[in-house]
């Protein structure tokens, strides 16, 4: 068979531990015998950050507003001790944040659903799809170490030098202080694109924020979905019999354990950085999830929802054998390459990439899969394979789909 031809490069963004381990097995057995893969290679790995003083992470991200599409491999956040461990020049921001900050959007959490995974929440019957928001908050923050007692302000210079000044804490001794932002263009982004999904999806969308405590910051978030539904998609949310739901957090926490599923929920940032572990926990695995940022100009990012698997990763330095699960770095792929293929209509492309889901969802079917899913499978017989066993069994299977 001869091998897929493409015309546009992805923008391909390495990284860390045993991922990026994966990532290299994933390429070398899925798709480099099938594709004539066209790529803007970037090396997010941590000591390559290092040596470009982080600027390599930028550059993928301005790649990817040339392109359109990137894949990207799951990366480190250094803290304290990752700095001592890869001796670093500084404690580097994440590369995800930075990306996401360039690009603006949002990101799309979905779980990976397969029969003999059951989701430990009983009723959820359908998936849940997570809306996260991909700017601003905790990961464009601005942080002080105050050593000793003092006055912290908010203070805003308008334009005109009009000044606009609050106290925040005054200080009796050490202490912390945080300040976040975000902006009226990016959330009314961020809400464009929640509606425009559900809308795609024919799902509900919920969205939750605090705005009983974030009076302002909170609350415009609020507003500002209200204003986007009611003038631009309320009209076409009743023609298709669908729901916009909003409510406070806590509240929503409580009624997403009871639902049934089958609906899309949105949260700022952070919010939605944690619940969407808890989300893909809750369906079977942090590696069962996929993970796509869709900026507002229509600029795709795919990845994995998980980290970078350390623990692992130290067992395969040491030649200890490992079981870890590639389902979500391999649609992370898939996803790229599909949505690749759509834009420059390349059916075969398309075809190539359905047909790999279908055969990593086949394998698992049969029994065949790695650790963390052998231990919570119903399937009457399961085959535990390491890690590259399982992918050699996917590529078996891709051999007969194909």
């Amino acid at each position: 068979m001869s091998k897929i031809q493409m015309r546009t490069p992805l923008v391909e963004m390495d990284g860390d531990e045993m991922t990026r381990v994966i990532w290299k097995m994933i390429k070398d057995e899925l798709l480099l015998p099938y594709i004539d893969l066209k790529t803007e290679y970037y090396d997010l790995g941590l000591v390559h950050r290092d040596e470009t003083d982080d600027q390599v992470t930028l550059d993928s991200a301005e790649a990817t507003r040339k392109y359109g599409v990137a894949v990207k491999c799951a990366t480190i956040t250094p803290n304290k001790a990752r700095v001592e461990e890869y001796h670093l020049k500084k404690m580097y921001k994440s590369p995800n944040g930075t990306i996401r900050a360039a690009l603006d959007g949002t990101v799309f959490r979905a779980p990976i659903l397969v029969r003999g995974i059951e989701p430990y929440v009983r009723t959820w019957t359908r998936p849940i799809v997570m809306a996260r928001h991909a700017y601003g908050d905790v990961y464009k923050n601005t942080e002080i170490r105050a050593e000793g007692p003092g006055r912290a302000e908010l203070i805003f210079t308008a334009e005109d030098g009009t000044v606009t000044r609050k106290t925040i804490h005054d200080f009796k001794g050490a202490g912390i202080i945080q300040g976040i932002h975000n902006t009226d263009a990016s959330i009314e982004g961020f809400a464009r694109s929640c509606f425009a999904y559900a809308l795609d999806a024919r799902m509900d969308l919920w969205f939750s924020t605090k705005d009983t405590i974030s009076k302002t910051y909170d609350a415009n978030f609020r507003d500002i979905f209200e204003r986007v539904y009611e003038t631009e998609f309320k009209e076409a949310f009743d023609a298709a019999g669908l729901e916009y739901f909003y409510t406070l957090i806590d509240d929503a926490v409580a009624r997403v354990i009871r639902s049934e599923g089958g609906f899309v929920w949105a949260l700022k940032n952070y919010d939605g950085d944690v619940m969407s572990d808890m989300m893909a926990t809750s369906f079977g695995s942090l590696a069962m999830m996929t993970s796509i940022l869709v900026s507002p100009d229509g600029i795709y990012e795919y990845e994995a929802a998980h980290g970078t698997v350390q623990r692992h990763y130290y067992k395969y330095l040491k030649g200890e054998s490992t079981s870890t699960n590639s389902v979500a770095t391999i649609y992370a792929w898939t996803g790229a390459l599909r949505k690749r293929g759509e834009l420059d209509e390349l059916p075969e492309l398309v075809h190539f990439a359905d047909a790999l889901d279908r055969s990593v969802l086949g394998t698992i079917e049969d029994g065949k899969m790695t650790g963390d899913l052998a231990l919570i499978s119903t399937l009457p017989k399961v085959e535990k394979l390491d890690t590259e066993g399982f992918i050699k069994a996917v590529r078996e299977r891709l051999e007969r789909e194909l």
